[in-house]
């Protein structure tokens, strides 16, 4: 039995999703790029460069995890099977958990 065309809104749907990881991804490497380069030193060395690192590779985590996301979630639909979670929520919110410490350390510690 042949499955019926997916409805494009589904696809529409998912290529939302996709463009919002992605719109997150640019943010936090525009983030990265300007702390390094507009904010000055910090009192402890490489505390800028740490927040800067952090920040520009959870842009690429996320990235690359938002492309594998859309493409699991295109071709699970066309198959007709089950969605499965994404980990990208507990990978960002982990990563933004992270550089908010490493940010409170570098403004507040001496």
């Amino acid at each position: 039995m042949e499955r019926p065309p997916l409805d494009y809104r589904f696809t529409l749907a998912n290529e939302r999703t996709f463009l919002a990881w992605i719109r997150t991804a640019l943010g936090l490497l525009a983030a990265g790029v300007a702390v390094h380069t507009l904010v000055q030193p910090f009192h402890h060395a490489g505390v800028r460069r740490v927040l800067s690192l952090s920040c520009i590779v959870l842009a690429v985590a996320l990235a690359s995890g938002a492309y594998t996301h859309w493409r699991d979630v295109q071709d699970r639909m066309e198959a007709g099977e089950p969605l499965r979670n994404t980990p990208l929520v507990p990978i960002l919110a982990g990563g933004i958990a992270l550089v908010s410490v490493f940010a409170a350390i570098a403004t507040v510690w001496p």
